[in-house]
Formats: structure tokens, C-alpha cells, sequence
């Protein structure tokens, strides 16, 4: 029989492993669902990370919000460290502690009563879709399934999600929507009061439209949908897997409007970086999800819950969602002058927190202001059809805040004909 070669520098699969045959690696293997840049991230710090040519970046993407605490916050490394050497998955079939302990934090928080895990915004929305079918279904009234979403909405990549995401382009190709969704315009209270009926079961909301484009609701948009839930019997489901865990100044979304869901979906920034995902409810939901229901293999393991501890230990002792304020409006600050010095390629700035939208003019090419910046050294996303997102770790510095808006300036500049 012959052995293959030692792992090590004589190696072939030691020399796939140089930097400059990295990027034609991943480009050969990894499936091309994903419009990725030209180069491979190597290392990051705080709010910077670094290719592997040595090559430094500003990342206001942060994972698409998701590194609250940044690239190796000391204290989440060696938490992780630290519980991946004690326990790290169990199953669903027994209880672990740092899980049952996530669970009070989150609720005490929150405001809700009990907590699900899983893995991803996708499978926490996925589980409050079926939550809220079920519900009914428990109570005696399985015609009441329908549920009322929003245009521009996104809430994740699984079919159901998918199904309530209000955007076509998402749903193209992937046969037959799942049916019993419907949705309306972004803000509008009427459109809304004019679906409602006695076959709805939920409303799906985000306090911010985030993958749509960084739009806040209308000023009592948010308490119309509360109030109309009560008058109908619906439930209000939150979709705060962007705006949660402080991102928008407040440890939910909701909470500047002063706004309490039936059910909460979060994800993103709890595990600052590592995969975990969580539906929170309302003491009177808990009998829906009866055992074999609904699971998840991994979620609730030991090491992601602990993670999600140590973010939420973090937020409160660096003081990251007052930070949030303060910071959020040195960003918005900074864009607004963008767009008042720059009016023929800005049409405006919008956001809540350290969640800031710039929106580009129509004509503007998106993604050629995208790769300029990313050539100078910020990393961005795009939201929408339009407007570039913003969204850096919590513990940005102000200077990183200034040093994004003078790269983005510089790159609007150059776009001037």
C-alpha cells in the first residue's frame, strides 16, 4: 500500500498552501454563490483585519454585522479556548449549563420568557415561522397560517425564510414559494390593516431593513403593528437578527420604539464571530414547539452559548451599547457631510446606531464604489440596490469612524466626471 506524502514542506499540499496560491485555490473549489473580493483574509484585530499579502484593512463590514467585539477581543479568545477545553457539544438530549445560563440572559434582557438555539438568523426566523403556524394550530385554528411580511424585507436563505423575504430576486429559480405570505410596503399602516384577517397568524417585522437598505420605520410605525396584533389576535414577530445585541444603541431595535414582540429572532452579533442563532418567546408560546417539533443538532452547544455569554458580559462592562449612540451618530454625522458635499452621487444617509446606510444616486455604479473603497482600504457591504452599509464592530474606535468617512470622501471624489 502506498502511504501519501507526510504533511510538511515536502508536501504538495504544503505548497496549495502558500499565499499566492491561495486565492486560485479558493476560487477552484469553493462554489460560486458568493461575489467575493480578489484576495483571502489572513488575521484581524479590533476593527482591522489583514490579507495574506500584509495588506491592511478598515472592516466596516465586521461579518456583516456580526463581530460585535471585533477580531480577537482577548476576552472572547480565550473564552472559546477556555470551553472547548471543558465541553463543547452534548446534544439537545441533555441539558448543559453555560446554555441554561445564555437562556436567563437573554430573557432577562428581552423581556421574554423562554429560549430556542440554533445556529443562524435564517434558522431562528425559520423556527419563529413555524412557532408561529403551530400556535394556532395547538389552539384549534389550523386556518390561521397566513402571514403578513413586508416588501424589501430579507430574512434569511431557507425556503421559508426565503418565502417571507420581499424581494423576487431571492425566491427566482427555487420552484413554488411557500404559500400563505403576504406582503405589503415597509411603513405603511394601512397597507397593513387592510391585509389583516382572521386567517393571519403573525406579522413579520425588522426595526430596520438592513439587507434592503438601511430603512428605519416611520416614526409609530412599530407600536401600529403592537396594537394591531392585540386587536386581532396575531402575533408580532421580531426579526432583530441584524438589529439586536446593540447594534442600534439599544440591546433590541424595538426597544427605541418601545415595542415588545411575541417572538424575537436574533443571531448575528450574540456569538461576536462564532455561529449561534436563537428564538426567544413568550411564556403562552411554549406549548407550540412540542418535543419533535422542531430541533437543531448544534444549537445550544456548550461552546457557542458560552461565547454569546462573553459578548453580552463585554457589551456591558466596555460599555458597547451606549457606545453604540455616541459612536452612531459620529458616523451619521460623517456621511451627512458626504452627501451635503457630494449631492450629484448622495441622495442621503439613514440608519440607527452603528447601522448607517449611505445612499448612492440612480446612476451611480454601487459595487464600483464598493471595490474603490475596498482599494483604499475599507471594507464595505451593499444593502439594497443602492446604498452602502456600514456596519463596524461595536468597539470601533472613533478614529476608525473618521478614517472610513475621509476614504469614502476620497472615493467619491475620484467618481466626480
Amino acid at each position: 500500500m502506498t502511504l501519501a506524502p507526510a504533511y510538511g514542506a515536502e508536501s504538495p499540499i504544503a505548497e496549495l498552501l502558500e499565499p499566492e496560491d491561495l486565492l486560485p485555490l479558493a476560487e477552484r473549489r469553493l462554489v460560486g454563490n458568493y461575489r467575493q473580493a480578489p484576495f483571502v483574509l489572513d488575521r484581524g484585530k479590533g476593527s482591522e483585519v489583514w490579507d495574506t499579502e500584509g495588506r491592511r484593512y478598515l472592516d466596516f463590514c465586521a461579518g456583516v454585522a456580526v463581530c460585535s467585539l471585533g477580531h480577537a477581543h482577548p476576552r472572547l479568545v480565550a473564552a472559546i479556548a477556555e470551553q472547548a477545553a471543558r465541553l463543547m457539544h452534548v446534544s439537545n438530549y441533555f441539558y448543559n449549563a453555560e446554555n441554561a445560563r445564555l437562556a436567563d440572559e437573554l430573557c432577562k434582557r428581552s423581556g421574554m420568557d423562554r429560549a430556542f438555539f440554533c445556529n443562524s438568523g435564517a434558522e431562528a426566523n425559520e423556527a419563529m415561522l413555524k412557532l408561529a403556524r403551530r400556535y394556532f394550530f395547538t389552539k384549534g385554528q389550523p386556518e390561521r397560517y397566513r402571514i403578513i411580511a413586508f416588501d424589501n424585507a430579507f430574512h434569511g436563505r431557507t425556503m421559508g425564510a426565503v418565502a417571507l423575504t420581499g424581494t423576487p430576486k431571492y425566491r427566482e429559480g427555487f420552484g413554488p414559494p411557500l404559500a400563505g405570505v403576504t406582503h405589503v410596503p415597509y411603513g405603511d399602516l394601512d397597507a397593513v390593516k387592510a391585509a389583516m384577517g382572521p386567517d393571519v397568524a403573525a406579522i413579520f417585522v425588522e426595526p430596520v431593513q438592513g439587507e434592503g437598505g438601511v430603512i428605519p420605520p416611520p416614526q409609530g410605525f412599530l407600536p401600529g403593528l403592537r396594537s394591531l396584533c392585540d386587536e386581532h389576535g396575531a402575533l408580532l414577530c421580531l426579526d432583530e437578527v441584524q438589529t439586536g445585541i446593540g447594534r442600534t444603541g439599544a440591546f433590541l431595535g424595538t426597544q427605541h420604539d418601545g415595542v415588545e414582540g411575541d417572538a424575537i429572532a436574533l443571531a448575528k452579533g450574540l456569538g461576536g464571530g462564532f455561529p449561534i442563532g436563537a428564538l426567544l418567546i413568550k411564556e403562552r408560546l411554549n406549548g407550540a414547539l412540542t418535543p419533535g417539533t422542531h430541533g437543531s443538532t448544534f444549537g445550544g452547544n456548550a461552546l457557542a452559548s458560552r461565547a454569546a455569554r462573553t459578548v453580552l458580559a463585554v457589551l456591558d462592562e466596555e460599555k458597547l451599547i451606549e457606545g453604540a449612540v455616541t459612536k452612531g451618530k459620529r458616523l451619521a454625522e460623517g456621511l451627512t457631510a458626504l452627501v451635503n458635499e457630494h449631492p450629484t452621487l448622495c441622495t442621503g444617509q439613514r440608519g440607527r446606531g452603528l447601522l448607517q446606510g449611505l445612499t448612492l444616486a440612480q446612476g451611480v455604479d454601487t459595487r464600483a464604489v464598493l471595490g474603490r473603497a475596498r482599494a483604499e482600504g475599507l471594507l464595505l457591504t451593499v444593502a439594497g440596490a443602492s446604498t452602502l452599509r456600514y456596519t463596524p464592530p461595536l468597539v470601533v474606535r472613533e478614529a476608525e469612524i473618521d478614517e472610513a468617512i475621509a476614504i469614502t470622501g476620497r472615493v467619491l471624489a475620484e467618481m466626480k466626471p
